[in-house]
This record gives structure tokens, sequence and C-alpha cells, in this order.
């Protein structure tokens, strides 16, 4: 667990320590949060929840295909809004202000424990007032096909 927790951080500083500044610098960006997203699949959703709600300064728009904070990070428990992520879900309407756009999506094929631990997470947004696009690939497993169905919902909903 130490491991993942320091790749994690590593990951986090990169992003937003290296990645982020180097962009800005060489390319023609609008550098501020309102317009920057970050998506990722698979462990790469679980690295984009964890990087863009420790930095709601940076990001508004957020996306997590076929990861999130599912099983890696919550286990078999629910989202508690309070405390998870540094207690970003606690305020719904400060939250709301902050990310324009919150996206969850998974395969309906995928494996059980991962598919179960993403309805969780949607349920426990749902609970908690937490607006959000929850999106499910019809038959498809932890694969391509669910990734660009995702892509295909998720994009055209950014910097709307």
């Amino acid at each position: 667990m130490k491991a993942m927790q320091d790749m994690a951080a590593a990951f986090e500083d990169d992003v937003t320590q290296a990645l982020i500044p180097y962009i800005d610098a060489n390319f023609r960006t609008l550098p501020d949060r309102d317009h920057r997203a970050m998506a990722g699949l698979s462990m790469g959703g679980m690295q984009t929840f964890q990087v863009t709600l420790n930095h709601l300064d940076l990001f508004s728009y957020i996306g997590g295909f076929s990861g999130a904070a599912g099983p890696l990070v919550l286990g078999d428990r629910k989202l508690d809004p309070k405390t998870d992520f540094h207690g970003v879900f606690a305020d719904p309407a400060a939250f709301v202000k902050k990310v324009h756009l919150l996206w969850v999506g998974v395969g309906t094929k995928e494996p059980e424990r991962m598919r179960a631990g993403l309805l969780r997470l949607h349920d426990s947004l749902e609970e908690a007032k937490i607006p959000h696009v929850f999106y499910e690939s019809p038959d498809t497993d932890h694969e391509w096909q669910t990734w660009r169905r995702d892509l295909k919902d998720f994009a055209p909903r950014l910097f709307q």
C-alpha cells in the first residue's frame, strides 16, 4: 500500500509541477482551471480522481473511464463525502461552483468488483447530491470499446 501511495504522489507531482507548467509555457492554452480537464482510463481514472480532487484550483472537468474512486481507493465501502478526498464532496453547492463536469463510466460486463465499486461511487455521489454523469457502456468489458464510448460521451461535454 505504501508503494502505491508513493507512486500516486510522484505522479501527482509530475502532473501539477512539471506537465501543466510545461504545456502552458509551450502551447497556446487558456491556463486556468475553467479551461483544464483531466480524464483517464482504468488506473488512469483512479489517478485522475486523485490528482484533480486534490487540485480543484487547477481542474474543473474530471473523467474516469472504468476507474475512479472505486475498489482500489474505497474498497468495499461507500464514499464518505465529508472525509474522502479531503472532504471536497462535503458541500455540494461549493463543489458544483468549482467542478463543471464530474464524469464516471463503466462497461456493463466489466469485472464484478470493479463494476460494483463504480456503482457504489455513483450511488454515493447521488446520495450526497453531487452532480455527475454516470455512463454505462452496454455489453463491454474492461476494453477499448468501453473507453471509446466513454470518450464519445465525455468529450462533447467539455468546456461548454
